[in-house]
């Protein structure tokens, strides 16, 4: 008996001087590449051949929970968008509204026509949708404008189209399946996206009914080949759009029950800028208000035109939100693209504007940033330096409650995959991921979290497969790092 307590003792005192060690060994600036203490579980899937990189503290004091390899630069993935969400806060506020206004090239007489263009000219809101288009239309009419006898001309000459350099939005130009890879500009509006909504038909057998979400009537070619089935039947829909020279054409296909309630679908359309037009073209008919034709620009309005109309969008705080919960692609690259004062930005100018921020951040090495979605695989940061610019964040506490309520906590996160591991790492954890299947696996995440006695502490895990490593799920990476950061949280 006397000879297992000793030994238990020992165990723990051996335990405590470890701990001391690594503290050391941190404050000491020493290289931490062969240390796993803290990741015992996490590190499991080095013996797969994939390449990790974490590293946890407590915040305030500094103090280290685990580390491994933190210093080895690895792909954040979506994880980038927490650069930023910090960016955009430091540079704006949390208040700040993006504005989109109608600019006049000439005047309106007295019976309301405008004699000159209209223009829209886009202020790279993120999030701009038909509802704001209609707000401005409707500020229009306000004014007394009926007919306009030039164009209606958007203008995008802040940024866009902006050159792809991932191979999804490469694709996007001609054909696309999905929303996630909408391209960009100052001038779009519903995230780049074509939006839908599919009805069932009046009849069994017959073919379902399909709408444009904002304006009814649809706004691009349909080829509809969903049918109708019976009451209580399945309801399955495949689409893709498809663009040729004379446009974009929207391919449903599948069936919808007669009892269902409608279905909405989202593709990114070829063309954003003309998307708007088309948008607003619509919205301007329905109130009455008469143009002939549109057209895209990618030069500012005039010196001398004169506003119409303006509206701003939603603050930043609430932009933030959506962006960081739903991993918003769109929403990301068209804010790091506003950070960049020259017109006609591209990607890698609003790169080198994320990684100007992040390395005047305290303890925060130079990374590598060529997006702020994190689409470009080429991104790469360290786990130490994501805690550096969580650290950093924490300590504004102007803008720290923000940059945190963009975060989800597992238990009632969006995303149903973070649903994983123990109630404390459900309920005491606030986390960001990111993912990316190709050229290799990624799976990221980095966020914060608070101790049993209430202290606040800061994570990140680095996951990177090669070119020899299997598929990683979600399934096989959360688990371990939410039993990591349970013993951390435990012991504190």
């Amino acid at each position: 008996m006397l000879s297992r307590l000793f030994q238990c003792r020992r165990l723990r005192f051996s335990q405590r001087v470890g701990r001391r060690v690594l503290s050391l060994l941190v404050l000491m600036g020493l290289p931490l590449a062969a240390q796993a203490e803290g990741f015992d579980n996490l590190s499991s899937l080095a013996d797969k051949g994939f390449i990790i990189g974490a590293q946890a503290q407590l915040l305030g004091s500094g103090e280290s929970l685990g580390a491994l390899d933190p210093t080895r630069r690895l792909s954040p993935a979506s994880v980038t968008k927490l650069y930023t969400a910090a960016a955009s806060l430091d540079r704006w506020g949390p208040q700040h509204r993006f504005t989109t206004q109608l600019m006049a090239t000439g005047d309106v007489d007295a019976q309301g026509v405008l004699h000159g263009d209209l223009v829209l000219d886009g202020g790279g809101d993120p999030a701009l949708t038909s509802e704001n288009l209609w707000r401005l239309v409707q500020r229009l009419r306000e004014r007394g404008v009926r007919a306009v006898d030039g164009q209606l001309v958007v203008s995008q000459w802040r940024f866009g189209p902006v050159t792809c350099v991932t191979t999804d939005r490469c694709k996007a130009r001609t054909r696309s399946d999905n929303a996630y890879s909408a391209l960009l500009s100052s001038a779009a509006v519903n995230y780049g996206s074509w939006c839908n909504r599919v009805k069932p038909g009046s009849a069994v057998g017959g073919e379902a009914s399909i709408s444009d979400c904002a304006t009814v009537a649809p706004l691009t070619r349909l080829d509809n080949e969903v049918k109708t089935v019976a009451h209580g039947g399945d309801t399955r829909l495949s689409a893709e759009r498809i663009s040729s020279e004379s446009g974009d054409t929207l391919r449903v296909s599948g069936q919808i029950a007669r009892d269902s309630f409608s279905r909405e679908i989202y593709r990114a359309s070829s063309d954003p800028a003309e998307q708007t037009a088309k948008t607003l073209m619509a919205l301007l008919e329905q109130a009455g208000i008469e143009v002939e034709s549109y057209a895209t620009s990618t030069t500012p309005p005039p010196t001398t035109a004169k506003r119409l109309a303006a509206v701003d969008g939603k603050p930043l705080q609430e932009l933030l939100l959506r962006m960081l919960n739903y991993s918003n692609n769109f929403m990301a690259d068209t804010l790091a693209l506003d950070l960049v004062a020259k017109p006609r930005a591209e990607l890698q100018d609003a790169g080198d504007a994320l990684m100007r921020f992040a390395q005047e951040l305290p303890g925060h090495g130079v990374p590598t940033l060529a997006s702020g979605s994190g689409l470009t695989p080429e991104n790469r940061v360290s786990a130490r330096d994501l805690n550096a610019l969580l650290a950093a964040m924490y300590q504004r506490s102007a803008l720290f409650p923000t940059f945190v309520a963009g975060l989800q906590l597992p238990t009632n996160g969006p995303m149903h995959f973070i649903r994983r591991g123990s109630d404390t790492f459900q309920q005491q954890v606030m986390l960001k991921t990111g993912t990316l299947n190709e050229p290799v696996t990624v799976r990221a995440v980095a966020g914060y979290f608070r101790t049993q006695t209430g202290r606040w502490g800061s994570f990140a895990v680095l996951v990177n497969g090669t070119s020899q490593t299997p598929y990683l799920a979600w399934r096989q990476v959360l688990p371990l790092v939410a039993a990591d950061l349970t013993e951390m949280i435990k012991s504190r």
